[in-house]
């Protein structure tokens, strides 16, 4: 199962070191991680998705609950929180069409498009990691060059 962690930590040097450690000392994999400041300063928020079964996601969590710099964590249900990934694809144009056609692509999932050159755009698309991948298949064929991924940010609906 896909699972979003958030883990509200002391912002203090070498915490990032001490969560990825606990993971790669446990076997499991990180699939994207995101972390930034607070609203409060002594403070930052890391987002973290990883995949597992129900047993290995619960152990993780209590895990990272154990670890001295944690204030808070939650394992978060996906129905009950809003969370989306920054990406920008640098896209081939081959000819004048294509730029139409990323266009129309673009609008599609509510993303913008940035530095339109003669062989080659740059959209900026802020999604779900399904609806960033589901476009990623049908920039494809136009000829992706680059991607930059942020990783994912999410917040747990209010009343949830």
């Amino acid at each position: 199962m896909w699972a979003i962690l958030t883990l509200l930590v002391e912002n203090k040097p070498g915490i990032l070191f001490k969560v990825t450690h606990l993971f790669r000392s446990r076997n499991f994999n990180i699939d994207s991680i995101s972390v930034g400041v607070t609203e409060n300063p002594g403070y930052s928020r890391m987002t973290i998705t990883t995949y597992g079964n129900e047993k290995q996601v619960n152990q993780i969590v209590k895990q990272l609950d154990k670890m001295i710099d944690t204030v808070e964590v939650k394992h978060l249900d996906e129905s009950k929180t809003i969370y989306r990934e920054l990406s920008l694809f640098k896209i081939r144009l081959s000819n004048a069409n294509d730029s139409m056609e990323i266009n129309k692509l673009t609008n599609a999932y509510g993303g913008k498009v940035h530095d339109v050159k003669k062989d080659s755009i740059i959209v900026e698309l802020a999604a779900t990691p399904d609806q960033i991948k589901a476009f990623e298949e049908l920039a494809k064929p136009f000829g992706i060059i680059d991607v930059a991924r942020t990783g994912v940010s999410a917040l747990q609906r209010s009343g949830a």
